[in-house]
């Protein structure tokens, strides 16, 4: 095993964690969507794919070989947690003044038009309303959760690739 893998490792590791949680993020949601009976609205959807997207591109990044191209792969997280918390914070925006809409009919045909709403209808097809508040979990609403971990996608994973590139170089 060369110097520069055994460096790697904990970023892999990382890599393979967050990807690990996305998807159990994903599960959580389909819990709350098929056993909670909380029907998801155009921004949860699209915080799904956000959370797939970082699952895809945080497994593909730990399966490079190399630092340049785990770091393509690490730029790909990164913009897809970006992505996440304009979804996320919108979101969290019409649950404080629910007055203002999600734009349900605008968005609705475009999220249904995605890839996965016709492979996998019941995790990606829009079925609610962004303003309908669904009771908080540990204080917070699920967008605000959803918020709280793509910020932290956005934040550790750059955090991640300085501090461990930097301790040898």
């Amino acid at each position: 095993m060369t110097d520069d893998m055994m460096r790697l490792g904990p970023e892999k590791r990382f890599l393979v964690l967050l990807g690990l949680i996305c998807l159990a993020l994903i599960g959580g949601a389909l819990y709350m969507q098929i056993v909670l009976g909380e029907a998801p609205c155009p921004l949860c959807i699209l915080q799904r794919y956000a959370l797939l997207l970082i699952a895809i591109f945080s497994f593909m990044g730990a399966a490079m070989p190399t630092r340049r191209s785990m770091t393509v792969f690490e730029v790909l997280v990164v913009l897809s947690a970006i992505g996440g918390i304009v979804a996320a914070a919108r979101h969290v925006f019409i649950l404080a003044n629910p007055a203002v809409s999600c734009g349900i009919d605008v968005l609705q045909p475009i999220v249904d038009g995605l890839p996965l709403a016709t492979l996998f209808p019941l995790g990606f097809q829009v079925d609610g309303f962004c303003s309908t508040p669904y009771p908080p979990v540990f204080g917070l609403s699920l967008a605000q959760w959803a918020l709280v971990a793509f910020v932290l996608t956005a934040v550790l994973v750059p955090l991640g690739i300085y501090r461990n590139r930097n301790k040898t170089a």
